[in-house]
């Protein structure tokens, strides 16, 4: 399932990768939130103050390292169109940036319909959802690549899947065979539309491979200043056998890819589509002392669109909280002597070829899709006539045992009937498949 590594136009290549392996996800989440938001006060971005660390105390953490002074430029928050943040990130320094995308294809996507505490984001829609509109990942994707699309020189972006029956919580795969970048944010649009019909959701959540993968194309740049989006839709998997004050091995390969990739000119954005739980991307943000620089941002990409106010004003205070922190972090990499040089110890990773389940991929009557207005992809989520669905989920013997929404639980619950039940206390609901 590995594949070569390949060499990117105008410098960059990049990944390796290895392994397969099974299992899924934990958190409940919330759904596709294409036409209603519920609507809230407007108020500029803010970071939220993280609750007292409650998996890392008694966890095998990385030694403390002196955490960089935050004594960085950063943009202010006064600004009304993404135009201006893109003018405020240059003045602020930063030079040039090259974007990386990772898009979370984990099963918990689909539960929005399901279950009754996550109707508030996207109309029980997947949040992968196909229609004449932008679903939550493509609004995130088209306003960040749209603002960073000035500092990035060559324009190609490599993106990747994770998440999926393919790929599990071990491997990413390449958005195309040959680990060919996609040519600008709108190419990237228009591949994940294609990806999306015939993609099998599963899990379970881990960020360390996209991470890692992020550092290897970093490496082979030569050290080329890279900024990776991650799009997800819940935080990384967490079983319910977990020990208070430990961590899940998902959650402790995550937090030593976030330490390791502090040694690289590297900046992780993670943008939460859906309703969480994002406790513990909070803490991802905040409570990782262990890093050279702080490199990660974690930003509620669901709280800021839901307020009702206009699109325009949403999209800039979205693209704001996720780069507001992009300018020191470049600096840091300067003042860490990691811009520009090649460390010799990257993780390699190879990303698979996009996923073969035996289904036609998107072949229906549709276009490739180009999004001209950024104004209206907050607003516009007309009833979508034209959808398309994922690709049938994963049906092995192990999607037979475990729980169909955590991928992590094993089923432990039957009727007389003889239809096995899944009761999973985080959403205090049953489900019978």
């Amino acid at each position: 399932m590995g594949g070569k590594s390949s060499k990117r136009r105008s410098g960059r290549e990049y990944p390796s990768f290895e392994s397969s392996s099974f299992n899924h996800h934990g958190y409940s989440q919330s759904q596709p939130y294409e036409e209603a938001y519920p609507a809230q006060p407007y108020h500029t971005p803010q970071h939220h103050s993280p609750p007292p660390p409650r998996y890392y105390s008694g966890a095998q953490t990385p030694h403390r390292h002196p955490q960089l002074d935050r004594r960085y430029s950063r943009i202010a928050d006064n600004y009304n169109s993404l135009d201006q943040v893109t003018a405020a990130l240059a003045q602020a320094g930063l030079e040039s940036s090259n974007l990386i995308v990772g898009i979370d294809f984990t099963k918990s996507n689909e539960w929005t319909g399901l279950i009754p505490s996550a109707f508030l984001s996207f109309n029980r829609k997947s949040l992968h959802h196909i229609g004449r509109g932008q679903n939550p990942y493509e609004q995130a994707i088209s306003i960040i690549g749209k603002t960073l699309s000035a500092f990035d020189e060559d324009n190609l972006i490599p993106c990747f899947g994770f998440g999926d029956a393919s790929t599990h919580d071990q491997d990413i795969f390449s958005f195309y065979q040959d680990e060919r970048p996609c040519n600008g944010f709108e190419e990237v649009l228009m591949r994940y539309r294609e990806l999306v019909p015939s993609l099998r959701l599963a899990g379970p959540t881990s960020f360390a491979p996209i991470i890692e993968m992020a550092s290897t194309i970093v490496e082979k740049s030569g050290g080329q200043y890279h900024v990776l989006l991650i799009i997800a839709d819940g935080q990384v998997t967490r079983s319910v056998d977990t020990q208070h004050g430990q961590l899940s091995s998902q959650e402790q390969k995550t937090i030593d890819a976030i330490v390791k990739a502090s040694k690289y000119p590297l900046s992780i954005i993670l943008v939460g589509v859906g309703d969480g739980p994002w406790d513990v991307m909070r803490e991802f943000d905040d409570n990782i002392p262990a890093r050279a620089f702080d490199n990660f941002q974690f930003v509620n990409f669901t709280e800021i669109m839901s307020k009702n106010v206009d699109s325009s004003r949403t999209q800039t205070e979205f693209a704001l909280a996720a780069l507001m922190e992009i300018p020191s972090q470049y600096k840091a990499t300067i003042d860490l002597n990691t811009l520009g040089v090649r460390r010799g110890n990257a993780p390699n990773r190879v990303a698979l070829p996009p996923p073969q389940y035996g289904t036609p991929s998107f072949s229906s009557s549709s276009k490739p899709y180009h999004s001209n207005s950024f104004q209206k992809s907050a607003e516009s989520y007309p009833e979508y006539e034209a959808t398309v669905s994922t690709g049938p989920s994963s049906n092995s013997l192990y999607d037979n045992k475990v729980c169909p929404i955590c991928l992590s639980n094993p089923k432990d619950m039957a009727f007389g009937c003889g239809h096995q039940v899944n009761y999973f206390p985080c959403v205090n609901y049953f489900f019978m498949p």
